[in-house]
């Protein structure tokens, strides 16, 4: 491959402190779009022994001064790179000193929106993971902590940065960050903004003031963001013993952002589209969303800023915890058994998959060579998964414990892994030695289970075993926590959960004393993320589908149901009676959870029906599979019409919009039910609905519908004319056409659509409505002429030009390329090698693309 020389490989094993001691930052920043000058001192205190002094910092800073002390050093002591400043020991006194620089960056050609960038004239600043030292040289990682006093020169309205205010006056702007933070958390915007405000008293009395700041015209969008603030503040009292400790909270929504948010210390910058909604603009998940990732990076606060990680190997220790407690969050203030279902689908779509192909890595890996290529599902969502079976396996008092432990250990380190593991065994008691492999093996477990049945005892033998990924052909056994609970012939639970702990290759557990054959509930709670594999026919499924009392094992017998006449179908088998009738009596549980039963009546998605596909040694056809889809859908629709108009006309809301969990589950039915129902009354209630429904989480399922029917057309008219100038709703209005589209038409509609002139591909939000949308249209993307493949690739090279990151991240589209057949295989392989050798092409896409090819070899 052409391109960038490679970035040498990082290992863990390498890690070394920075020999020197930063005391202090102070930065001088004034802001103009193409010459902003910033001015940086480094308070810096040398090592016992002398070495250079390295800092981070590539071509585009313009370097204009640099002195010690107030004195030019030689130049003959001063080294640049593409990466890095390096001055000479000899240059550098032995006792403390300043070290002082000017540079000059250019903010409005930053289409990479990493470190200082303009999103629509908003000066605004993105340092995780290595964007500071964009900004300035610096020593750009996580271990370097120290205070900030930061002055802001511009004629902008608004001047804000981390900390507290010291002064405001016309043209500057003062803050100053008494808690020490590294790089990667400096925050800076600037900009013509206005503040919806609100004031919060802590527990130990200190009134802090809140503002979320966006452009003026967005402040009644912003109402729900300050509301979902204000409970989080709440919950991590109550619930974990943490207040705010600044005298200010502020979040600033801006419209160009590589990810949703970042928790930057009493700044907090966020993604337009998890900040503002009404109920007009945006649907019941953009709603839980926004108070999900408001939450998640307000409890940064503590699981990050206060204590953060040493080095980047360590990243899941603040993401995997606080995407937990953001998990907790949601479940306490939803529904905990919903919230648990979408957690494991969730993790089953994206982390599962990462773990089966060539991406898959440990939540800690060893090695990296583009760090922004680990803001993974493996880090996040896999991480939170490894706290919530440390949290099962040492029980609600001994996490408290731990925790409590974890914060007065720790406050203001930059902490490991090892760290994190310490305090649960020096509060509990326990060896964590086998269970850290959770954190240094990548793949997902196999876990088998026979029975036997003898004598009133019933035996659960489970193995366990994991499939190799690249570097770790062979894997030891794991600590599993079983979630049991087993469930009598005549539907009653006659055992508990009980939550087995396995940490050998096979072990076995028996449960006596019972009076007849009881069927087993496994992995109740989804207590593992592992696969189990278990003999178990149709019929058992539906009993378990029907009476199992744990929520989650109720809904995954369902979920095998539909994967096992799904599998059927798609290879030509006669299948799915068995499910018609149970998800029909499930739907009909007036007593049970809309929501609940709306996750029940949606189908597995085409994706996941193919890699169940490929776990059996079948190589999937998503032709196939997506006709089976729309053949069960159609069945359940015309066995169950009766009851699903029951349920479309049931669940109507009437009255004004609410966000909240009651109201949402309801539309969740009625929308699970238009969707079935549309596959037989030819969307004429779909119709209907979109032309009256009063939110727009009916109006986009009622146009999702249309368009699979081909009646589509008028709708998006309508919603253009009306949202034309929104650019969260149109990032809408063109993923719902490209994920809707039937699989013949996806990439023609993509290509129509990317040839718009109010397509901003460059915005991050727009190119992965789009991009995401035709991923998104399994058996679209996965044409078998190889068009999407291609159509993809061609927008991945042009983006990776302007912003490598969201080109590296995107490509994951191809990461399950090699279970295809060996045409599609071949232009998915053409696809990748074209990219693969562009020249020029970014260190972010070329690791994610070499990867891949490797996988196909």
């Amino acid at each position: 491959m052409s391109g960038p020389k490679p970035q040498p490989v990082q290992h863990l094993a390498d890690y070394r402190p920075y020999p020197f001691t930063l005391s202090g930052t102070h930065l001088d920043v004034t802001l103009a779009p193409r010459g902003t000058i910033v001015r940086a001192r480094l308070d810096l205190v040398p090592g016992a022994l002398p070495v250079d002094l390295v800092l981070d910092g590539g071509r585009g800073l313009d370097l204009r001064a640099l002195t010690i002390d107030g004195q030019a050093p030689d130049p003959a002591h001063i080294r640049r790179d593409d990466e890095t400043l390096t001055i000479a020991a000899a240059a550098l006194p032995s006792a403390p000193f300043a070290l002082e620089t000017e540079v000059a960056i250019d903010p409005q050609d930053n289409t990479a929106f990493e470190g200082l960038y303009l999103s629509g004239g908003i000066f605004c600043t993105q340092c995780e993971a290595e964007g500071f030292r964009h900004i300035t040289f610096y020593p750009d990682r996580p271990d370097v902590m120290t205070t900030f006093r930061v002055i802001i020169r511009s004629d902008m309205p608004v001047l804000l940065s981390n900390g507290n205010p010291v002064r405001q006056e016309p043209g500057l702007a003062e803050w100053h960050d008494p808690w020490p933070k590294p790089a990667y958390l400096f925050a800076l915007v600037a900009g013509d903004l206005v503040a919806v405000s609100d004031r919060f008293t802590t527990r130990s009395g200190r009134d802090v003031a809140l503002n979320v700041w966006v452009r003026p015209g967005d402040q009644d969008r912003a109402g729900f963001a300050m509301e979902s603030l204000i409970k989080s503040m709440r919950w991590d009292e109550d619930v974990y013993g943490r207040e705010y400790d600044l005298d200010v909270f502020n979040i600033v929504a801006v419209d160009d952002f590589n990810m949703g948010a970042m928790e930057n210390k009493g700044l907090n910058i966020f993604n337009s589209k998890l900040v503002l909604a009404s109920p007009d603009t945006a649907t019941d998940t953009d709603y839980e969303r926004i108070e999900a990732v408001i939450a998640h990076e307000y409890f940064h606060n503590w699981t990050g800023n206060r204590i953060t990680c040493r080095d980047w190997f360590q990243l899941c220790l603040k993401e995997g915890l606080t995407v937990f407690r953001d998990q907790q969050f949601t479940s306490d203030l939803r529904s905990a058994a919903v919230k648990r279902i979408e957690d494991v689908q969730t993790l089953r779509a994206r982390q599962f998959r990462e773990d089966q192909g060539p991406l898959a890595h440990p939540p800690r890996p060893d090695r990296y060579e583009e760090i922004n290529n680990f803001y993974t599902a493996t880090v996040y969502e896999k991480g939170a998964e490894v706290i919530g079976m440390l949290k099962r396996l040492v029980g609600d008092e001994g996490y408290a414990r731990a925790l409590d432990l974890y914060f007065d250990r720790h406050d203001g380190d930059a902490a490991t892994i090892e760290d994190w593991l310490q305090v649960f065994e020096d509060a509990t008691g326990r060896d964590l030695s086998q269970f850290k492999r959770w954190y240094t093996d990548a793949g997902t477990p196999i876990l088998t289970m026979d029975e036997d049945w003898q004598d009133g005892t019933l035996t659960l033998t489970f193995a366990q075993g994991t499939p190799p990924t690249p570097g770790q052909p062979d894997k030891p056994a794991r600590v599993i926590p079983i979630a049991v609970g087993l469930i009598g012939p005549n539907g009653d639970e006659v055992a508990p959960t009980r939550v087995l702990e396995m940490t050998e290759a096979q072990q076995s557990f028996a449960f006596e004393g019972l009076g007849a054959r009881p069927v087993a509930s496994v992995l109740r709670g989804f207590s593992a993320p592992v696969m189990l594999r278990r003999q178990m026919d149709d019929a058992t499924r539906a009993f378990l589908l029907a009476h199992d009392t744990d929520p989650f094992a109720r809904w995954e017998a369902g979920r095998e149901l539909a994967l096992s006449a799904l599998t059927d179908l798609s290879q030509g088998r006669d299948a799915g009676t068995d499910y018609i009738t149970a998800i029909g009596a499930l739907a009909a549980d007036d007593a049970a959870d809309p929501a609940f039963r709306a996750l029940c009546l949606t189908l597995p998605g085409e994706e996941e029906i193919a890699t169940r596909l490929a776990s059996l040694g079948v190589t999937p056809d998503p032709d196939a599979i997506h006709a089976a889809r729309d053949d069960l859908a159609r069945r359940i629709a015309v066995a169950h019409q009766d009851l699903l108009a029951r349920l479309f006309d049931d669940m109507a809301v009437t009255g004004p919009y609410s966000p909240d969990a009651q109201a949402a589950a309801g539309r969740s039915l009625r929308i699970a039910a238009l969707g079935l129902l549309g596959r037989i009354d030819g969307g004429d209630r779909a119709k209907v609905l979109f032309g009256i429904a009063g939110n727009m989480t009916e109006r986009m399922a009622a146009l999702a519908v249309l368009l699979r029917l081909g009646r589509g057309e008028a709708a998006l008219r309508i919603l253009h004319d009306e949202f034309g100038d929104n650019r969260l709703v149109m990032d809408k209005w063109f993923s719902v056409q490209v994920m809707a589209a039937p699989p013949d038409q996806a990439v023609a509609v993509a290509r129509r659509l990317a040839g718009r002139k109010d397509f901003d591909w460059k915005n991050p939000n727009s190119f992965r409505a789009l991009l995401g949308g035709l991923a998104a249209n399994h058996a679209g993307f996965h044409a078998a002429d190889g068009s999407g493949y291609a159509f993809t690739a061609d927008w991945l090279m042009r983006m990776d030009a302007a912003n490598p990151q969201i080109a590296a991240r995107m490509s994951t589209a191809f990461e399950t390329w090699p279970r295809y057949d060996a045409t599609r295989r071949g232009h998915a392989q053409a696809a990748l090698e074209q990219i693969g050798t562009l020249e020029g092409l970014s260190r972010n896409t070329r690791e994610m693309i070499s990867r891949m090819i490797a996988a196909g070899r």
